[in-house]
């Protein structure tokens, strides 16, 4: 915070020594210094401090032509680039001083500086001609004045200053007339009479030496021819005529008009006028002289922007023998008019502009010139249009573009600047400079999707890598920060279900599984895609987010929540359970066979015989086993009906069509022999449908031992069930032989424990049996999402007859396809209402 302080004051201070130096830096530098020659120390000059110069890019703004001088990148100093001409720069004006325009950064300023090219005497004076030839005639008086062409010297000042001598002679002599108002008068003075018979030419040597220290000098040489006769040399009646001409003159104007007289008589008096010089030399080609009348007319055009005055020498000569010539001036005056529009340059220009720069940014630093003098010269400047950008004067004719509004580069990217300029001439001119700037981006629109949830439908096995749905989101922005990436988020918590709505899908066993092991979603286009197959009886919902985060700084992102439903396929064959009663491990070893039915995908037929026992004499209807399956589908998929397959016809058992019980299909006699053996199929409704056999052996015994094999078996092993049909049938011939013994010894003992085991079945056995005849309403097992049986894999569902409901209660009302002929009334499908499913507890037969 301190270090920002002193550098406040200390640009605080600057700026005052500024505005007290009157805003120029003054250097002086005398023309044809070397390179690399120190000019002065700007940064210093200028209050910066070390290094400061580099770090804020001190440097030269070009001006239009050549400034042979550069800014030091690494000490701040303005050194001499190139070779320094003063009369190149400048010419004659003095004194030739060059304005620079110095521009530092951050921030960004602009500053003034006057370098002043001093003159060294490195230019010799030079004639117009080497050689000047004279003819004066022998008839001259003494003190006769013969004008001469003096030389230029391309220095100023003293090193301009010239003095001529003439070789000795005892005719001639100079005179050097110097004139605050009009250039130097150089002649050629007769001092003595001439002889022509005596000395017919002379030869003269005119030098002429500068005030430079050296002292520089230049020669032309004088032949002078001495004639005869015509001694009266034509006279003008000015010496010098002043003339006023506007630069907007055509072609063909007089300018005006000289007169000079000669006494002499005859052909001796009759004038020839002629221009002897013009100064500049560009006058030769713009004025045009009668040589009869002395009338002079624009041939060319005038600018006072290039040459203000123009001096014409003009010379009139006899027709004697020898000539005689006359001379005089003509000083052109050439006026101003308004015939320069302004001129508008752009000196830096800082684009593209971000759209978060701060009101009063500086974009461009212009320059504004008019070559006119005068009123014609002010200018006034403005832009066009006038927001969000406005010009701010900082130097007479210097401006600075800064900007009035925020930007938004989504509403306008571009914007096309002109800043116009007028002057204050009748008519005033006018002229305009287009201006480019680009906007440039940052970061400020996150990405947003097309819809906060989407719904995506999968059906289950499908395969590793297909496409399920394509996201896309949208950002404004421009290059990396409208370039959007996608990514699966994982934000939420764990859940033990499958069904789950969350960004964790629940597994088999209680376990769970990121969302991101089941999908992905490719971090370009946004494609969703399945990193494995799926399966329905593990995951049947799917919810999670995907985030997408733009590649700006800092980076912006967007969520949506995608909601994936995995659809059923009956891929899963029904599996045959072990009877109701059966020994734990019995049924653990039919749970894990029905699971690796499942998982070969196709029919499963029991490879081991269900054993059942009958009544002679049993009615039509009674229940002589239950055949009991899973499927682990859900749905119609997993509506399983039970069908005979052998014995076909008529039987004397039959299979409840969706109850799977087996019950007699008419009273049994002993005409039906003493052993049935039954294959029965199971099939779903899926499509195509799968199935499972099942046989079942049923023994016809007497009704005393059908009563004991039924007491047996709900407390036997289901190994029992698995022994030989040989051992079975001579148990069955032997205990028909000894009935009425075992009946005599052990009827009360019998009764007792047949009522006790009636009792204890009765009480704790399960009650998910289902009944057939006019009794209760039958049950079916129902899975969490509406299957029509309970799967063995996911351990939910449970199946009550009566008592109090559990959580979660689902109700449904199944479209029953219709009883196959010939079936019993008992056989028909349950009443909707009595369809209940519950989720919570392992499942009971």
């Amino acid at each position: 915070m301190g270090e920002r302080c002193r550098a406040a004051l200390r640009v605080l201070v600057l700026q005052a020594a500024w505005a007290l130096a009157g805003g120029q830096v003054r250097y002086s530098v005398p023309e044809e210094a070397e390179a690399g020659t120190v000019v002065g120390r700007l940064a210093q000059d200028l209050g910066l401090e070390a290094g400061e110069a580099e770090a804020r890019r001190l440097r030269l703004v070009a001006q239009g032509r050549r400034a042979s001088v550069e800014v030091s990148g690494a000490s701040g100093a303005l050194l001499v680039s190139s070779r320094l001409d003063r009369e190149e720069l400048c010419g004659k004006s003095a004194p030739c001083a060059l304005r620079l325009e110095v521009l530092v950064e951050r921030p960004l300023r602009v500053f003034h500086v006057e370098l002043e090219v001093t003159d060294i005497n490195d230019n010799a004076p030079i004639f117009p001609a080497a050689r000047k030839n004279l003819s004066i005639a022998e008839l001259s008086v003494p003190g006769s004045r013969f004008p001469l062409e003096g030389a230029s010297d391309a220095d100023i000042g003293a090193n301009a200053q010239l003095s001529y001598t003439l070789s000795p002679s005892e005719y001639f002599s100079l005179d050097l007339h110097r004139s605050e108002e009009y250039r130097e008068s150089l002649f050629l003075v007769l001092t003595k009479s001439l002889d022509r018979e005596t000395i017919p030419v002379h030869r003269l040597v005119l030098t002429a030496s500068d005030g430079g220290r050296p002292s520089l000098t230049g020669t032309m040489e004088l032949v002078i021819s001495v004639l005869d006769a015509n001694d009266n040399a034509p006279q003008f009646n000015q010496s010098v005529y002043k003339v006023q001409l506007p630069e907007d003159a055509t072609e063909g104007t007089l300018v005006t008009r000289v007169n000079a007289t000669d006494p002499d008589f005859g052909s001796n008096s009759e004038v020839v006028y002629s221009v002897s010089n013009t100064f500049p030399e560009q006058g030769m080609d713009i004025f045009v002289l009668n040589e009869r009348t002395g009338e002079i007319h624009l041939a060319g055009m005038v600018d006072y922007e290039d040459i203000r005055s123009y001096e014409i020498q003009i010379e009139a000569t006899d027709k004697g023998t020898p000539p005689l010539s006359g001379h005089c001036k003509v000083v052109l005056e050439v006026l101003d008019v308004n015939d320069n529009a302004p001129e508008v340059r752009v000196t830096s220009l800082s684009v593209p502009v971000s759209e978060d720069a701060a009101v009063g940014t500086v974009v461009a630093l212009l320059s504004v010139s008019d070559r006119d003098s005068g009123a014609n010269g002010r200018v006034r400047c403005w832009v066009w249009p006038a927001s969000p950008f406005g010009l701010e004067a900082t130097f007479a004719g210097s401006y600075s573009l800064v900007l009035r509004e925020a930007l938004d580069r989504e509403r306008v990217s571009e914007y096309e600047v002109e800043v116009r300029a007028e002057d204050g001439g009748a008519p005033a001119l006018r002229a305009s400079r287009g201006l480019r700037v680009p906007v440039s981006d940052v970061n400020d629109n996150a990405p947003a999707f097309a819809q906060a949830v989407y719904t995506v439908l999968a059906r289950e096995n499908n395969a590793a890598g297909a496409e399920l749905a394509r996201l896309w989101a949208r950002d404004p922005d421009e290059a990396g920060n409208g370039r959007v990436s996608y990514s699966v988020w994982e934000g939420g918590a764990a859940a033990a279900s499958s069904s789950s709505w969350s960004s964790w899908s629940g597994a088999a066993g209680g376990g769970w599984r990121p969302a991101s092991s089941y999908v992905s979603v490719d971090a370009e286009s946004g494609r969703l895609w399945a990193l494995q197959p799926l399966d329905y009886e593990e995951l049947q919902v799917l919810q999670f987010e995907v985030r997408a985060v733009d590649a700006g700084e800092p980076p912006l992102c967007g969520n949506a929540t995608v909601q994936l439903f995995v659809l059923d396929e009956n891929d899963n064959a029904p599996a045959l359970l072990p009877p109701a009663g059966s020994a734990p491990e019995a049924g653990g070893a039919a749970a894990e066979a029905a699971r690796a039915a499942q998982a070969a995908g196709g029919s499963v037929s029991a490879s081991d015989t269900l054993w059942a026992w009958a009544a002679w004499g049993a009615p039509a209807g009674q229940v002589v086993a239950k055949i009991r399956a899973v499927d682990a589908d859900s749905g119609y998929n997993a509506w399983l009906r039970y069908e005979l397959w052998e014995p076909r016809g008529k039987g004397p058992f039959r299979v409840g069509l969706y109850s799977g019980e087996v019950s007699t299909a008419r009273a049994l006699d002993e005409a039906d022999g003493p052993r049935h053996r039954l294959l029965i199929v199971v099939r779903d409704h899926g499509e195509p449908a799968r199935s499972a056999t099942a046989t079942l052996s049923v023994s016809l015994v007497e009704a005393a031992e059908a009563a004991l094999a039924a007491a047996a078996g709900s407390s036997s092993s289901s190994s029992s069930r698995a022994a030989p049909g040989a051992d079975a049938g001579a148990g069955a011939a032997g205990a028909a032989t000894n009935v009425w013994l075992v009946v005599a010894i052990c009827a009360v003992s019998s009764l007792f424990l047949l009522a006790v085991v009636l009792y204890g079945a009765s009480r704790w056995a399960p009650r998910a049996a289902v009944l057939s005849g006019p009794g209760p309403t039958t049950l079916v097992c129902a899975s969490e999402v509406g299957s029509w049986s309970y799967s063995q894999r996911h351990s939910r569902s449970l199946c009550v007859a009566d008592g109090a409901a559990k959580s979660d209660l689902m109700v449904f009302s199944p479209n029953f396809p219709p009883p196959p002929p010939g079936a019993a009334p008992k056989d028909t499908q349950p009443e909707p209402s009595a369809l209940l499913g519950t989720r919570g507890s392992a499942p009971t037969a």
